[in-house]
């Protein structure tokens, strides 16, 4: 049996900080997670992607945040159980949870933190005809490594953040990117959006709006797609080398749901004074959380994680006075 203060579900980027801001407090932490490394999505799907909105970095790659995340929690020494699943939760008399993986795998602590993203995810895959006989031919629907796309004719599809920032990053890798959206209109960031609209001008990348993929070419490896505009049916045949459809997750809360936790669809309901589920001692930060006014980013995360702890410690030591104590004053202490 694995014993922690906090055990905490995920070790994406809230995951990891949660460790750093328990550890500030003397609170150890244990994480569990289904993936075999820490990092989540981060260093799962795009280790390669530049970040533009974390705190004191113009620009760090999903895999380096990680990778500091990771050492600035290592001074307090937290526990992993990675590879597996949390698969079930119990009670015990003396209010601590037990939760067992899918190999068995037993870990008690009187907290239990949910930071596991978006959950169990997939990608979202467009209706295409020959679309799963290309994937890993030339189709794409991750980007791990962008040095892949070297010297190679990409087309990217999508509206969101995922598709702007790869089209602006890949445009000095590619030998040609091309971006399709069906709407006129980008969701992204609009800083993105007017870098792409920019680089489209400067005939850096090629820009498809109100337009979409309608079919897919090639023997055993694509060479070509069909873009067909929305609005005037006009078709243009493009070849490529590599075809990257970012069109987000599909999430799924897997066995959480039978968690007996209050669910608003595939995400979890909290309040926002310290970021509590309806299960007094089960808490939920990161993606996985739904309150009103919700924005799903990395730095809204750590805010949540940092709330989050102070309200562990009280559960924990209901009867100790948890004074708020700077960094730069009291510094950094690591477990002995």
């Amino acid at each position: 049996m694995i014993e922690t203060d906090i055990l905490i579900i995920g070790a994406g980027p809230c995951g990891l900080f949660t460790v750093f801001e328990a550890g500030l407090i003397k609170l150890r932490c244990h994480l569990i997670d289904s993936l075999p490394q820490p990092g989540g999505q981060l260093a799962e799907i795009y280790p390669k992607k530049p970040i533009y909105d974390v705190p004191g970095f113009p620009s760090i790659l999903a895999g380096e945040l990680i990778d500091n995340l990771v050492e600035q929690g290592a001074p307090f020494k937290p526990g992993f159980t990675l590879g597996e699943r949390a698969e079930s939760i119990e009670k015990t008399d003396d209010e601590q949870f037990i939760v067992t993986t899918n190999r068995g795998t037993k870990h008690k602590a009187p907290v239990v933190a949910i930071a596991g993203g978006l959950g169990c995810f997939e990608p979202r895959k467009p209706e295409l005809e020959n679309l799963i006989k290309f994937e890993d031919q030339g189709v794409d629907y991750i980007i791990k490594d962008p040095e892949k796309y070297r010297g190679k004719k990409v087309v990217i599809a999508g509206g969101g953040d995922s598709a702007l920032d790869w089209s602006i990053f890949l445009a000095d890798v590619a030998d040609e990117v091309t971006l399709v959206h069906r709407r006129g209109k980008f969701r992204g960031a609009l800083d993105s959006v007017e870098k792409v609209e920019n680089l489209a001008k400067s005939g850096k990348i090629n820009l498809f709006t109100n337009s979409e993929i309608t079919e897919l070419a090639g023997d055993e490896w694509l060479n070509s797609v069909t873009i067909q505009n929305k609005i005037d049916k006009s078709i243009e045949t493009k070849v490529v080398d590599h075809f990257i459809p970012l069109f987000g997750l599909s999430p799924k809360l897997g066995p959480l749901k039978e968690w007996g936790l209050d669910l608003n669809k595939e995400s979890i309901p909290v309040n926002t004074v310290d970021y509590s589920t309806n299960v007094p001692g089960i808490y939920a930060i990161g993606d996985i959380n739904d309150y009103v006014g919700k924005l799903r980013l990395i730095l809204c995360g750590f805010h949540e994680a940092t709330i989050m702890v102070q309200s562990a410690y009280k559960r924990i030591h209901p009867d100790k006075n948890l004074v708020l104590k700077y960094t730069t004053v009291s510094g950094v202490n690591s477990f002995d």
